[in-house]
């Protein structure tokens, strides 16, 4: 533990050093603007999802103008999905004009800021993302430059800004106040009280209102992701052996997490070839109550053969995943199975066929929620565990969120 202790210690300095090194400040660069209201809307011109270019110029000519700052991997952007769809619908049939634009790199994302839904946040997935919500407004992309995200501020994604007809800004900040999904958690509209109040020609309620959501992912976060992803690769791992009562433990998971449990060996090419998908999934799920538990078939004379493949495959435990092991008085999350085949199907699946890999899923309280036996297909996998576990945050008392 002391090991691990000093090598988290040292990872700490790193990121900050990052940080302090990427020309920053809290966050941002320092040359981002912040509009005033009254300001003028600042002209762009980006592609759109549609390989057209954009410019500021289609956008006037209506009563209103919305420009939206959104993301393909943001949880609360999902979470306001289905009532910016609604809005679009309704007010645009008033004269309001909207699009959305996307201010991120991919570049500026780690891996585990990916574990809310299937995409990033480059340019080819926006058009995956656009075309699964039937989008029918035009949807942008500054994060090539980021130039125009400089130019109107944007903070974080969501982060709306509206215009009235002579495209003066009259209202900045977030669409509402609910970052969930549920429509009753939604207590104040404030960018549709800003549109009501412009399209009535009243002054606006509330013209300030602060952004909540995922920060906006400059490219030059990009020095502070590859140091968390470097970091990973060089944590220690460790693999303890296990019966079938410890599996049969595991499996019953009475932890909020969810568990995804793989069983391989260092001898089955097929288990090698889908390692690497394991692993991308664990550290995409690492800010979420997710955990990846491999379970070996190895000799017990092969422990250091299969914890120095698990090493080259970068699956030592993150800190997250590291403290929520600890608090169960574990100390791994990659264990050698003793027992017989029979044994471990008995304890882990009774549907297991016998041949490996074989995957399982499983929820709180022990359901097992997706099984598949054999190589896996990492979208088909992707998508099973975002189903259960959900594309945004959850406002349910004591959900995994």
């Amino acid at each position: 533990m002391k090991r691990v202790s000093l090598f988290l210690l040292a990872l700490t300095g790193s990121l900050s050093l990052h940080a302090a090194s990427s020309g920053l400040v809290n966050g941002h660069p320092p040359d981002l603007n912040t509009l005033k209201i009254g300001d003028t809307a600042p002209d762009f011109e980006l592609i759109g999802i549609h390989d057209k270019i954009h410019k500021l110029d289609e956008y006037k000519g209506g009563k209103v103008l919305v420009v939206l700052f959104t993301s393909n991997h943001c949880p609360t952007s999902h979470g306001m999905e289905p009532r910016l769809r609604r809005f679009y619908d309704e007010y645009s049939k008033k004269g309001v004009k909207l699009v959305a634009i996307n201010p991120n790199h991919p570049d500026g994302l780690s891996k585990d800021e990916l574990g809310y839904g299937e995409f990033n946040d480059s340019f080819e997935e926006m058009k995956l993302y656009a075309a699964k919500n039937q989008w029918p407004f035009d949807y942008l992309y500054d994060g090539e430059k980021q130039t125009t995200a400089r130019a109107y501020g944007c903070l974080a994604t969501p982060h709306a800004f509206v215009f009235d007809e002579n495209l003066k800004l009259r209202y900045a900040g977030r669409f509402d106040d609910s970052r969930f999904a549920d429509e009753s958690t939604v207590k104040s509209r404030d960018l549709q009280n800003a549109v009501d109040a412009i399209l009535a020609g009243k002054p606006v309620p509330v013209e300030i209102t602060r952004p909540h959501g995922c920060s906006t992912k400059w490219r030059e976060k990009k020095a502070m992701a590859e140091a968390k992803h470097e970091s990973w690769a060089k944590t220690p791992v460790t693999i303890e052996t296990i019966d079938a009562a410890g599996i049969a433990q595991l499996r019953a998971n009475p932890t909020r997490k969810y568990r995804l449990f793989n069983v391989w060996a260092t001898w089955c090419a097929p288990c090698v070839e889908e390692f690497p998908a394991l692993v991308e999934m664990s550290r995409r799920f690492d800010m979420r109550d997710f955990e990846l538990i491999t379970i070996s078939l190895d000799q017990p004379s092969d422990k250091a053969k299969a914890e120095e493949f698990l090493f080259k495959q970068a699956a030592g435990m993150s800190r997250n995943v590291a403290n929520s092991v600890r608090r169960e008085g574990r100390t791994t999350n990659h264990y050698l199975f003793t027992g017989s085949a029979d044994e471990l199907a008995a304890a882990l699946d009774k549907e297991m066929p016998g041949p490996i890999p074989h995957t399982v899923f499983v929820a709180p309280g022990g359901e097992i929620v997706f099984r598949h036996n054999g190589v896996i297909d990492p979208a088909e996998t992707l998508k099973a565990i975002l189903d259960r576990m959900n594309r945004f945050y959850s406002d349910a008392p004591g959900a995994p969120r």
